[in-house]
């Protein structure tokens, strides 16, 4: 039995991944306790604050599955507040993981650490440079996580890594700025683009997490179910139709409507929309041992219908 400190385990991640773990010691961290289940280990732990090193101290565990991050933030955070979660956070649990002996770090970073560019490879293999964009909080965040974990590869050796670059995960229970997207009435795109989308599966991110934290080999893996689908994929299989608009008339509106308060983006959105990274997963199959149960595809159509689209 395998001794596991969770972060952010009350996200809708982490749930799905307190299930997999069932049989293991699990300590399970977050702000509060949230839904997570009364038999489950609980420790309060603020990731921007000194109790990483308080916490993996007293309970030693033999892994940390490090999940706490900020994906959507609410309305009244400031990007501040998000880089001290994304990685001031990360900083700190890796620092306490280095302290205090832990042997695996499992961290879940984001596809988006590769940045949404007109010159990535579609689609992207995990060599690829990680150039998340300042212009995007999460990408931009993403970016400097990995540069955190680069350095402690580097300078601490003996602590293995397992990071894994997520594709969209798509839920029962999924709500972010995606999947708002695939609620209106109409899908936006980018004249000449075809904007393509990978997906993942919760339950099967959650027992990739599960391998990483106990069997599989350490490394760098792509997580997205085979495939991918282009924003008139997602449109047929919605019934929906397409509003495409030139790149720069959108930039120009958002770049209008943003300081009014009449649109959440600016005009950074459009590369958003135009260049979204399309992950590989031929690694995450062949190297790691684990072939999703659900193609893009699938995820998309499973999430479709349990959303009552």
């Amino acid at each position: 039995m395998t001794r596991i400190l969770i972060t952010g385990a009350a996200g809708m991640v982490g749930r799905a991944l307190v299930g997999a773990l069932a049989g293991h010691d699990v300590i399970a961290t977050d702000l509060d306790r949230a839904t997570l289940p009364p038999h489950v280990t609980f420790r309060r732990m603020d990731v921007t604050t000194s109790d990483p090193d308080t916490v993996v101290g007293a309970e030693r565990p033999d892994v940390v599955v490090h999940l706490a991050s900020i994906v959507t933030p609410p309305p009244d955070m400031t990007r501040t507040q998000a880089f001290a979660v994304d990685v001031t956070g990360t900083r700190n649990v890796v620092a306490a993981c280095v302290a205090h002996g832990v042997k695996r770090l499992v961290v879940t970073s984001s596809g988006a650490a590769y940045g949404y560019h007109a010159d990535n490879p579609v689609p992207l293999t995990e060599d690829a440079s990680c150039r998340g964009n300042p212009e995007f909080a999460y990408a931009d965040h993403k970016r400097q996580v990995e540069e955190i974990l680069a350095d402690a590869r580097h300078d601490h050796p003996a602590l293995e890594q397992v990071v894994l670059r997520v594709g969209t995960v798509l839920g029962a229970d999924t709500d972010n700025q995606i999947a708002a997207l695939f609620r209106r009435k109409r899908l936006l795109a980018i004249r000449n683009c075809d904007s393509p989308f990978v997906f993942i599966w919760t339950q099967d991110l959650a027992r990739i997490v599960e391998r990483a934290a106990t069997a599989g080999p350490a490394g760098i893996y792509n997580v997205a179910g085979d495939g991918w689908l282009t924003v008139d994929d997602l449109a047929q299989a919605l019934g929906k139709p397409v509003l495409r608009l030139p790149a720069a008339a959108l930039k120009a509106a958002l770049a209008v409507a943003h300081p009014l308060g009449l649109s959440q983006y600016g005009p950074e959105q459009v590369r958003f929309l135009q260049y979204r990274p399309v992950l590989d997963n031929t690694r995450l199959k062949n190297v790691f041992g684990y072939t999703p149960q659900l193609t893009s595809a699938q995820v998309f159509d499973l999430w479709k219908t349990e959303a009552g689209l």
